[in-house]
């Protein structure tokens, strides 16, 4: 059930204030990976640095796997007080009205990590986190997860083979969207419930990167498995406006310098766990993955690049175009 402002403001009442009765300043950090999960060992990394370049003046306390808040409610308790620091996946951004975020849904719009790094990266990128402020959000880096596959409990080699199928996704348009232009159905729901709709069949499968397949068993529900890469997973790490404002600038200052060290280890992490993920779960045999041929790739990219267009007016034409020209992408038709 998702948290009322009502609710959220008495939880933030009970709460320990961010600055202790010796000073120290506390910043929950609250995300849905599971401990294990690369995200996870990205804010400890975080944590450690953080500590380390405020000597001492700020603790940071994670709660990982859903502990404070499921995904549809961490922002709003983020906005609220009741945590400091967040790494929701971009997704999480168009619902809350800031629809550009969600450019990073649209499939295929990145070929590999090199292309996505030079939006991320650059200016684009920091003009994306500049617009969080409008919700009394600051924007402090993009941290990756990785590129999803599609799976199933039958074989998904072309996208006829989705047709009819309940997918779960998370809550976007633009994925949402995708999942339309394949024939199935997208049913939205919060990740920490994902499994059990697999496992119940209340859904009939679902898209993620191998490592949130792998931390979160949903191999063991799911027979089938394409490697389509077809949409990229990331995250932005966000604090509370007013908060992060209202700390001490050297304070700031070594939390930034906390948040730029940590990123590239971050991404390090996911990539090297997404590939450590893909290979154990093919070792257990649980689910059967299928690389597509040049010609199903083409296939699956010509299904969905038209996605693009169709949410063109969504997320902004000229922001598109401008991701096209950094990255050198050009649509199949072109």
């Amino acid at each position: 059930m998702r948290l009322g402002p009502a609710l959220i403001a008495f939880v933030c009442l009970l709460l320990p204030a961010a600055w202790a009765d010796d000073g120290t300043i506390v910043i929950k950090f609250s995300h849905v990976a599971a401990p294990q999960a690369h995200k996870s060992r990205a804010t400890e990394h975080f944590k450690h640095l953080a500590e380390a370049y405020t000597n001492g003046r700020v603790r940071i306390e994670l709660y990982p796997n859903s502990q404070l808040y499921k995904d549809k409610e961490e922002l709003e308790a983020l906005q609220l007080g009741a945590v400091q620091m967040l790494a929701p996946s971009v997704s999480k951004f168009g619902p809350l009205g800031i629809k550009a975020f969600e450019v990073f849904d649209l499939p295929y719009i990145f070929a590999g990590y090199d292309e996505l790094t030079k939006v991320t990266g650059g200016n684009i990128g920091r003009e994306l986190l500049e617009r969080l402020e409008t919700k009394g959000l600051v924007g402090l880096a993009f941290w990756n997860n990785g590129f999803k596959v599609l799976s199933a409990n039958s074989p998904l080699k072309s996208p006829d083979d989705v047709l009819g199928l309940k997918m779960r996704i998370q809550a976007s348009k633009v994925i949402e969207a995708q999942m339309w232009a394949l024939g199935g159905l997208p049913q939205v729901m919060a990740f920490s419930e994902a499994y059990q709709a697999l496992s119940s069949g209340v859904v009939d499968g679902t898209e993620n990167t191998p490592a949130n397949m792998y931390n979160q068993k949903m191999f063991e529900v799911q027979k089938h498995a394409t490697l389509t890469n077809h949409g990229y997973l990331g995250y932005a790490v966000i604090s509370n406006a007013k908060f992060w404002r209202g700390l001490p600038a050297d304070i700031r200052s070594a939390l930034e310098r906390a948040v730029a060290e940590t990123t590239p280890v971050a991404n390090r992490l996911a990539y090297e766990e997404n590939e450590a993920a893909l290979a154990e779960m093919k070792k257990t045999g649980r689910t059967v993955f299928h690389e597509p041929t040049p010609d199903e790739r083409a296939a699956w990219m010509a299904a969905l690049v038209p996605v693009h267009e169709e949410m063109s007016g969504r997320v902004g034409q000229d922001l598109i175009e401008r991701i096209y020209a950094a990255t050198g992408f050009k649509p199949p038709t072109q």
